[in-house]
This record gives structure tokens, C-alpha cells and sequence, in this order.
């Protein structure tokens, strides 16, 4: 039920469901569709002794030659100004360098770029 009343769409179901996710579970979503899609997948596992700002993932796929800098973010997550200043910097030089949230999941978003020859 919405906490409006009423019953939920499937499309509504979806979004609420992966809004639930924490960055975490998110992210280890996002990897796993990449790596079964032949994409390399890589994340700085500890942060705190790196540049800040720098993106969550980079995830490079040789055979159709595409470079990927997502931020993932929950659903309520904020983009630091230090992260904000990297993706602005990456595409500034022609790169995808983009936020992802779980919504992104939810529409279909994320799927059509990790999905090979979808994109």
C-alpha cells in the first residue's frame, strides 16, 4: 500500500524497493550485473587514504571500448563537493563520469548501460 492509500504499481513497487537498498547493497548490485557483463570492475575498498571525491566505480569494458566513472549514492545520499568537483572534471575531458542511485536500478537505467549492445 502507498502510505497515501491505494495499491502499488509494479514500477512504484520497484523504485521503493531498491530505495531501501544501503550504498552497500547497491553497489555490490552494480558490480555483479558488470562483471557477468564482461566489464572490469574497480573500487578503492578504502577510501580514507585516497583522493577524495574520486568516483565509486570505474568500470571499463575493452570490447566496446567504454570507460565508466559512476558516484553511487542511496537514495537520500549527497554528492560531497569533492565529488562533484571529480565528475565535473571527468566529463570535462569527454568521459562518462555520472551519479547512479538506485532509482537508476529501478528504471531500467543502469541495465541498458552495463548490458552490452543494449547501450
Amino acid at each position: 500500500m502507498k502510505p497515501w492509500g491505494g495499491p502499488m504499481s509494479a514500477a512504484e513497487f520497484r523504485v521503493w524497493q531498491c530505495d531501501r537498498w544501503s550504498e552497500k547493497e547497491f553497489q555490490d548490485r552494480v558490480i555483479e550485473l558488470a562483471q557477468v557483463n564482461g566489464w572490469l570492475a574497480y573500487h578503492t575498498h578504502d577510501a580514507r587514504r585516497s583522493q577524495p571525491g574520486f568516483p565509486d566505480l570505474v568500470l571499463v569494458h575493452a570490447r566496446s571500448k567504454r570507460i565508466l566513472f559512476w558516484e553511487l549514492k542511496s537514495a537520500k545520499g549527497r554528492v560531497s563537493v569533492a565529488q562533484s568537483a571529480w565528475l565535473v572534471a571527468l566529463k570535462a575531458c569527454g568521459l562518462v563520469a555520472v551519479v547512479m542511485r538506485p532509482s537508476d536500478w529501478a528504471s531500467g537505467l543502469i541495465e541498458s548501460e552495463l548490458v552490452v549492445g543494449r547501450a
